[in-house]
């Protein structure tokens, strides 16, 4: 009975030694995983911001956000045709006549937006043609004040202004003066007037 005894209190504490080990395992792993958790969303974050710098400097630029559009529309044939051969002659037929109408709706609604983005000037247009209307030096939120009393429908930020501006300064289409602490924009032609400003504010 003795060595019975013996051996079962052995197991059991073999076994405990073992559960043990694993809850331990187990907290670790977990751990690991919530820190693991907590960098992809630290990193998700920081993607969904740079995602949105991105989309507004894309505006500011003048580029169209709209290339996604052709690949969906020419995406459309190929599972109409499995779905046919799959189904029959008659309901082939049947989702042609269905699914005409609305490609030929989407490629109309495609059309309209590339005209309409043809047509209107872009922000790039919009910020440059004001600058060069102007005889004096004016800053980012004057000129977005300006431009959205003019176009009230586009919605225009003040963000989006100032990245369009530094973006006509790098390209030499537009000038930067610093007048105290803030920042005023000109056209290129207007450079020396705008120095001049400049320089007899430092000397006051």
């Amino acid at each position: 009975m003795s060595e019975n005894a013996t051996g079962i209190t052995e197991l059991t504490s073999q076994y405990s030694a073992q559960v043990t080990g694993d809850l331990e395992r187990n907290l670790k792993e977990q751990e690991r995983l919530d820190a693991e958790i907590e960098a992809l969303q630290a990193q998700l974050a920081s993607l969904q911001h740079d995602h949105s710098i991105l989309l507004n400097i894309q505006q500011a630029l003048g580029i169209p956000a709209e290339p996604a559009a052709p690949e969906a529309v020419a995406t459309v044939p190929a599972p109409r045709k499995r779905a046919a051969r799959a189904s029959g002659e008659g309901k082939q037929t049947k989702a042609k006549e269905s699914t005409g109408p609305a490609r030929k709706r989407t490629a109309e609604k495609s059309a309209a937006k590339a005209s309409a983005a043809r047509s209107a000037p872009t922000l790039v247009d919009l910020v440059g043609r004001h600058l060069t209307s102007q005889s004096e030096p004016r800053s980012a939120a004057e000129i977005t004040t300006a431009l959205a009393q003019q176009h009230p429908e586009r919605g225009i930020k003040a963000t989006v202004v100032r990245t369009t501006l530094e973006g006509l300064v790098a390209k030499n289409q537009a000038q930067r003066t610093k007048q105290g602490r803030s920042v005023f924009y000109t056209t290129p032609d207007a450079e020396p007037a705008a120095q001049d400003d400049q320089s007899s504010d430092q000397s006051a």
